[in-house]
């Protein structure tokens, strides 16, 4: 009993390693199995390509492929995990932290966001070429994910703006100029030896703060006179726009006695 014993012990961690072996691999010819996707989906199109053609590209057969993917769709909705729901983990991952202040987490997320696309420019443009032709669930996956990254990166600015870390903006339009900025990088931007993606990061990360921070010294709570009258009218019109229109009455509403 007790060699039986011993025996169901020892193959216990055997299976765990298979277990994670194998599922290590599947991870790992699905990363290939997308890669070669991405590619061919960029040069010849989503509705070009077949999956005939991504198993040739792979080098296996069209039943061995059925092994790891049922569809091209399957593809798209991978996609839509490692770009955009990827992109809102980074994000709010950043938004969380404790121990940064707002003008760097601004920092911290444009950089993670231009190396991410500069990284896998080609995810990023099929995806965004392929936007209006997703599944209905994929698209719903895929907005849902923009969204979260929208009110993230806009909850950054806002938390900016009462701290007085940033000038008083239209929040929601400053975050959409740094995430498309942060995106278009996966259109222009080529790395190379030459051309490392790190300095293009800090270069972008750098133009967001000086959009939306206060030239060092010139902060709410060291100005001139002159500047805090600067900032008193920001501030004013930011309220204003805040607000909204005042609303007016309406003299037909009014009984007259």
């Amino acid at each position: 009993m007790a060699a039986v014993a011993g025996n169901t012990a020892a193959a216990a961690p055997a299976r765990a390693t298979r277990t994670r072996t194998s599922s290590s691999r599947r991870e790992l010819v699905m990363s290939e199995i997308l890669e070669h996707a991405t590619r061919l989906f960029a040069a010849r199109g989503y509705d070009g390509t077949t999956l005939q053609d991504i198993a040739d590209a792979i080098g296996i057969t069209r039943p061995g492929l059925y092994n790891y993917i049922s569809s091209k769709e399957q593809l798209l909705a991978e996609l839509v995990r490692d770009v955009s729901e990827n992109t809102a983990h980074i994000v709010r991952a950043v938004r969380l932290r404790t121990d940064l202040s707002s003008v760097e987490k601004l920092r911290t997320v444009v950089r993670a966001l231009v190396l991410q696309r500069a990284g896998a420019p080609e995810r990023f443009r099929v995806l965004d070429r392929t936007e209006a032709a997703l599944p209905e669930e994929v698209a719903a996956l895929h907005l849902k994910a923009r969204r979260e990254v929208l009110v993230e990166v806009r909850t950054i600015i806002e938390k900016g703006v009462s701290r007085g870390e940033f000038r008083p903006r239209d929040e929601r339009l400053a975050a959409l100029s740094v995430i498309g900025m942060c995106n278009w990088v996966a259109w222009w931007f080529h790395p190379g030896p030459d051309h490392p993606a790190e300095p293009v990061a800090d270069q972008l990360a750098q133009n967001a703060v000086d959009m939306l921070a206060y030239p060092e010294g010139t902060g709410p709570l060291t100005t001139t006179p002159h500047r805090a009258l600067q900032l008193a009218r920001e501030n004013l019109d930011y309220l204003e726009r805040f607000l909204g229109p005042e609303p007016v009455d309406d003299p037909d509403s009014t009984v007259n006695d």
